[in-house]
């Protein structure tokens, strides 16, 4: 498999380029305005990038060719062209047209026909392992007959890579997230919230770009139609075949005409049998136009089925992906309920230790109230009593003390405290 730098439509870049130059002339005389201009186009995406033709027998070639060479090409209109554009982000997006099929995957971003794949050049590990892969593929199966057609096989290799790749990143993002959910739920920590908050971004994240493969998958599978638009072998072979019905219509007319015009109608009756003949061979044209087409509809209902099976068999694997993401944004969602109810439990601790406390400071307040009202400086009978003021300190502590444990037993009665 080796590259080689060769043009793919050498009479196309011609033209754009001379088109390029005959805009110049027009623009500057000087040629000097005219070079600055190209290089605005250019700096706004119409010049020209590098692509990577994969041809039918797997050989690689790098071209450079701008947009209106590839339009014009593949029948392709620019907004389709903006899809594989790299300075721009848009969802995963298959497309059939009439000509081509448009596929941006994730990182893979290519144009399918009918004979070759037109894949923009990147040094994105996708990117160079779809190459790589579809050559040898092709190479391989040159000489074994293959049941797919080559766009078929083609969209089959973007699928699996793409499914691969975002089955990695899920395994990847499982294996980071899982011990650091399980540390958070044994010890909360403002760094592991933080890396939790991180992991959860990128969750999601990836979670929509799964979930917008899954739903093109699902839309294809579900539009007939668009699964029909995208047989381009069939397409191709049924417009350059040419349908014998036409070729049928013109003997039998043609033949009908020259009886026409040697036998002359001179009785009712032979003019009724030259009708007859006229209308057999319309039924013959009827019957073999609508055999066309009924066998037309049969192959392409095949084809249908057949396109249909390998999406299937892509959109099971990546909707096991989308219920691994669901199951990780589950396994987070319970832990950051613990986490809530660990915090609950917590919060509910304190309230409890703060009302024993205000309790404690409420009985504390009224023997200190006490012994100040004992401790001012007035005459009364009781001093007269050596001992009188140390017996109501403790009456007073033993009155603190019963009421502090009615206080415990009305909190426990009432499920305030759990002790």
């Amino acid at each position: 498999m080796g590259r080689s730098q060769a043009p793919l439509l050498p009479f196309e870049l011609s033209e754009s380029t001379s088109s390029h130059n005959t805009r110049r002339l027009h623009l500057d005389g000087h040629g000097v305005r005219g070079t600055s201009g190209i290089e605005g186009l250019k700096k706004r995406g119409h010049g020209s990038r590098s692509w990577i033709k994969i041809d039918q027998d797997g050989n690689s070639k790098i071209l450079n060719l701008d947009k209106a060479s590839i339009m014009r090409h593949c029948s392709l209109p620019a907004r389709d062209l903006r899809l594989l554009d790299p300075m721009f982000i848009y969802p995963s997006t298959i497309l059939g047209r009439e000509k081509a099929i448009v596929v941006s995957l994730e990182q893979i971003r290519c144009i399918i026909t009918s004979e070759e794949v037109i894949v923009m050049n990147s040094l994105d590990g996708c990117v160079v392992q779809y190459e790589s892969e579809l050559s040898k593929r092709l190479q391989s199966n040159k000489y074994q007959s293959d049941d797919l057609p080559f766009e078929f096989r083609a969209l089959e290799l973007a699928l699996e890579l793409t499914c691969m790749s975002l089955d990695a990143q899920v395994k990847e993002l499982e294996t980071e997230i899982y011990p650091v959910l399980d540390e958070l739920a044994s010890a909360i920590s403002t760094l592991n919230l933080e890396r939790v908050r991180r992991f959860k971004g990128h969750l999601l994240a990836l979670t929509q770009r799964v979930q917008k493969v899954r739903d093109e998958i699902e839309h294809l599978m579900d539009d007939d139609d668009d699964m029909a638009e995208m047989h381009l072998t069939e397409k191709k072979q049924r417009s350059e075949g040419n349908p014998s019905s036409d070729l049928g219509f013109q003997t039998s007319t043609s033949t009908e005409a020259k009886v026409a015009s040697k036998s002359a109608p001179v009785s009712p009756v032979r003019s009724t049998s030259g009708v007859q003949r006229l209308q057999r061979a319309f039924s013959n044209i009827t019957s073999s136009s609508r055999h066309g087409s009924f066998t037309n509809s049969s192959s392409s209902g095949e084809n249908v089925v057949q396109l249909e099976m390998l999406l299937e068999a892509y959109f099971v694997v990546i909707d096991n992906t989308l219920s691994k993401l669901f199951s990780l944004k589950e396994y987070i969602d319970d832990t950051e309920d613990l986490i809530n109810l660990k915090l609950g439990n917590v919060q509910n601790q304190l309230i409890q230790f703060e009302l024993l406390l205000t309790a404690a400071t409420f009985l504390a307040t009224l023997f200190a109230a006490v012994t100040a009202v004992f401790g001012m400086n007035f005459e009364d009978a009781i001093f007269d009593y050596e001992y009188a003021f140390h017996w109501v300190l403790v009456l007073t502590g033993i009155f603190c003390g019963v009421l502090f444990v009615c206080f415990l037993c009305y909190f426990r009665h009432k499920n305030i405290l759990s002790m």
